[in-house]
């Protein structure tokens, strides 16, 4: 099994990477779906979430809503940290949990991560990383074009993020996705033939 991280800034189009590293055989675990997991009633950090925060975040039918969260901590570095610190560590006991199902096979394990930081190639023994990259510029539109975001809203979601040459200084491979589908596929299938490489190589 080998396991790798996929990352990359709100835009790069990351999501269309991973689908495509699944059509060839990779076994995808989503950091977006597990954060959503870990905060349904009953998830790891449904209670401390609702300590923290309060009523006020929770829908009518007791759900959290995501919402109103997110408008809580958002722009808020001392709420988004206290976030941070509830959800962070339970989304990191699923997924390392999920990957180390595969071990023993001879799987590529695409871990989904959204917000990659250096500490995560330690703690989910990851074998390498792939980043998805594209100008600032080129995200904003996506998101303006592509999903409706108002487009001052695009423009400060994308500046929050971790910028893009640390992100590419933490990658193995780094997939430049500024253009269209066309530019997109041969290197995906490049990165593609060489984390399986990386894979036998591991696992002869």
């Amino acid at each position: 099994m080998l396991a790798v991280a996929l990352t990359g800034g709100i835009g790069s189009g990351k999501s269309t990477v991973g689908d495509l590293m699944v059509e060839r055989g990779a076994l995808l675990v989503d950091a977006d779906q597990i954060a959503r997991d870990v905060v349904e009633p009953g998830g790891r950090s449904y209670q401390p979430l609702v300590e923290r925060f309060g009523a006020g975040i929770l829908a009518p039918d007791a759900a959290i809503d995501r919402k109103a969260l997110a408008a809580r901590v958002f722009s808020k570095p001392e709420e988004l940290a206290a976030l941070n610190a509830i959800t962070h560590p339970a989304i990191a006991v699923l997924m390392i949990e999920r990957c180390r199902s595969q071990e023993g096979t001879d799987r590529v394990v695409l871990l989904d991560i959204p917000l990659f930081a250096p500490v995560h190639r330690e703690a989910l023994s990851l074998d390498a990383v792939v980043v998805v990259d594209c100008p600032v510029e080129v995200a904003v539109e996506r998101l303006v074009t592509q999903r409706g975001f108002d487009r001052s809203d695009a423009q400060a979601r994308v500046a929050l993020q971790t910028g893009r040459d640390e992100r590419r200084a933490a990658a193995d491979f780094v997939i430049d996705n500024s253009g269209a589908m066309p530019a997109l596929v041969p290197q995906v299938e490049r990165v593609w033939g060489e984390l399986v490489s990386r894979e036998r190589a591991k696992n002869s």
